[in-house]
């Protein structure tokens, strides 16, 4: 008997298992080459991605999702959950203003939002401890694969990406939700997750392989776009291009048996997809602004956030399905420049220079999407990895903070949702007096998390293996189902 050994077993829908296929006594006596049995391998793959919440409300309503990743650490209580009534050194310098939902304000840095909030959820709940210090590497490394660094390194607080990292959230959708169409699965743009030296951390596919790593488009989308990876050079026509695929394949039509099913079912999966990202030009189509109108790039903003995010509706418009836009700054960078780590200046940079830029951005983002019907099939999140400290002043990580600075805050802080067909205009969660910490429906960033997994039709209690082939759960989370409850 010809047995193929698997451990991780995966149930296809008329209840069979790899296992049971995989033993088939003789190849020929069920018609099935090699070659069928490595495809039907790929199939088991694919298939535990779905299953569990079939059926359940918005399971699989998203095709794609948008990850506005604020990097940097946004300060909550002077941008989404302001509290007037707090004490000075809380409640800061910034008023509240009505939105166009009676009963939910936001700081006087939002107005656009504020006529836009219809569209979107607040979660003013999120909160977790984290393990250690709680600087800005750890804290992106949890939010975006779901576990702590510490869980594949003792010191991994500060490390660069290693291989055994767990994969990004990006990175297992690209492997359980891969495009029907020949676009990238999965962008990550304008620059990568980084403070200080250490940069990409909680940004890659780790033991799953670099196979299902973003494509990184480390560019200013509000300047010209380079794309030589994604273009025909000009002395290789289409024509020639194809022409070579064709050898491959006749070359591959030459090996023996086993090399010939192997070498077959490599091409298929990546040489085509590669030569059809190239050729079909549907890719290199999707970076291209030019074909936006002026009116357009400017209602997103002519700066690298609000043309990245135009950039992302591009892209999810022609199949992508996830698109990163981290924010154009390292994690903790300067405040006074284009960071949100507000250590040493709080106010005068969120009022002069980024809660400008978010909230245009924003504002357009969920405008335009709605208008072209795209926000009933995308999740756009936006989110930071922690909020700020609610008292002015004072050291929460052992930074040093100015009088009028805000520290890390990772106990109570807001994201925002929207789309997937979770109703606008509310508020989930609720933060207490001072917005240090959830007095209603806490939510863990693991239970983000899920929620991603979840409209996008993928199980996030499903069993996957890390880099020493122990089971685990693809994230230690609940997604948040009642999201979608009117």
């Amino acid at each position: 008997m010809l047995t193929i050994p698997n451990r991780h077993l995966a149930r296809f829908c008329d209840g069979s298992t790899r296992r049971d296929l995989m033993k088939v006594g003789s190849l020929g006596l069920f018609g099935l080459t090699l070659q069928d049995v490595l495809r039907l391998q790929e199939k088991a793959r694919a298939s535990t991605g779905t299953g569990r919440y079939d059926g359940s409300t918005g399971y699989g309503s998203a095709k794609s999702v948008i990850v506005l990743f604020l990097q940097g650490g946004p300060s909550h209580i002077d941008i989404w959950d302001p509290k007037p009534d707090a004490p000075s050194n809380v409640r800061g310098e910034f008023k509240q203003i009505k939105t166009k939902i009676p009963g939910i304000h936001l700081s006087e840095t939002m107005p656009m939002l504020a006529d836009t909030v219809d569209k979107c959820t607040l979660i003013r709940s999120m909160s977790y401890t984290p393990a250690g210090l709680f600087n800005h590497t750890a804290a992106i490394y949890q939010m975006l694969t779901g576990y702590e660094p510490t869980e594949v390194s003792p010191s991994g607080q500060l490390e660069p990406p290693s291989p055994n990292d767990y994969p990004t959230a990006g990175s297992w959708i690209t492997k359980f939700r891969p495009p029907t169409d020949p676009v990238l699965p999965f962008v990550e743009l304008p620059r990568p997750l980084q403070e200080s030296s250490v940069i990409g951390k909680g940004g890659a596919a780790g033991f799953i392989g670099k196979a299902y790593d973003p494509y990184r488009l480390y560019q200013d989308p509000n300047e010209p776009i380079q794309l030589a990876d994604l273009e025909l050079r000009k002395e290789v026509p289409a024509e020639r291009l194809q022409g070579r695929f064709e050898l491959l394949r006749g070359i591959n039509g030459s090996m023996p048996a086993l090399d010939k099913a192997v070498s077959s079912y490599a091409l298929d999966k990546y040489y085509q997809n590669a030569f059809d990202l190239v050729l079909s030009g549907k890719a290199r189509n999707a970076f291209d602004l030019s074909m936006e109108s002026d009116d357009m790039r400017d209602k997103y903003g002519r700066f690298t956030f609000g043309q990245g995010a135009l950039m992302a509706r591009r892209l999810v418009e022609a199949g992508t399905r996830m698109v990163q836009l981290n924010w154009p700054s390292v994690a903790n960078g300067d405040p006074e420049t284009t960071a949100w780590d507000t250590h040493a200046a709080n106010f005068g940079p969120l009022r002069d220079l980024h809660c400008p830029k978010l909230d245009r951005t924003l504002s357009t983002l969920l405008t335009d999407m709605d208008e072209r019907g795209l926000l009933d099939e995308t999740l756009i999140v936006a989110v930071g990895e922690f909020g700020r400290s609610p008292r002015l002043g004072v050291s929460t990580s052992g930074n040093t903070n100015s009088p009028d600075g805000r520290d890390h805050w990772p106990y109570c802080y807001t994201a925002m949702v929207a789309g997937a067909g979770i109703p606008g205009g509310r508020l989930y969660g609720e933060s207490d007096g001072t917005a240090s910490s959830p007095k209603e429906k806490p939510v863990h960033p693991n239970d983000l998390l899920a929620t991603i997994y979840y409209a996008l039709g993928i199980d996030p209690n499903q069993e996957i293996h890390n880099h020493l082939d122990q089971p685990r759960d693809l994230v230690k989370g609940k997604p948040l189902m009642d999201l979608w409850v009117g």
